[in-house]
């Protein structure tokens, strides 16, 4: 594949990620590490990567339950890894440029919000009135 046609599939993937990622409720995007990132107000859980490192990878990294990541990575590896920094915390890396549904990415994106908004939830039930 071409470079200008690596650059014009990133730049349609990251759309393409916003949108569903901003569709969501208290959603964010913020730079991190030089890359786009979106956030609830618990925390992030998505990382659009692009090359990262040199990997040739065009995925984006994301939020999930426990054991979703191990899971989804034994049944389809074409698909699915695990990411490097935040897969030992359940991440699952999806592949975006190897023909997976684009309804499935984003059924996996609204999981990994509804997991880490969840968490600011159980923090505040746990504080004392």
């Amino acid at each position: 594949m071409g470079n200008s046609q690596s650059k014009r599939d990133a730049a349609n993937a990251i759309e393409r990620v916003r949108a569903i990622c901003l569709a969501l409720a208290g959603t964010t995007e913020k730079l991190s590490h030089g890359a786009p990132a979106f956030f609830v107000p618990s925390g992030q859980y998505l990382a659009f990567v692009d090359n990262h490192h040199g990997d040739g990878r065009l995925a984006i990294w994301v939020a999930a339950p426990p054991d979703a990541q191990e899971a989804l990575v034994a049944a389809e590896p074409t698909h699915f890894f695990r990411p490097p920094y935040v897969g030992p915390k359940g991440w699952i890396g999806i592949n975006l440029d190897t023909g997976l549904e684009w309804g499935a990415v984003a059924a996996l994106i609204g999981e990994g919000h509804a997991f880490i908004a969840a968490k600011r939830k159980a923090r505040s039930r746990q504080k004392p009135l």
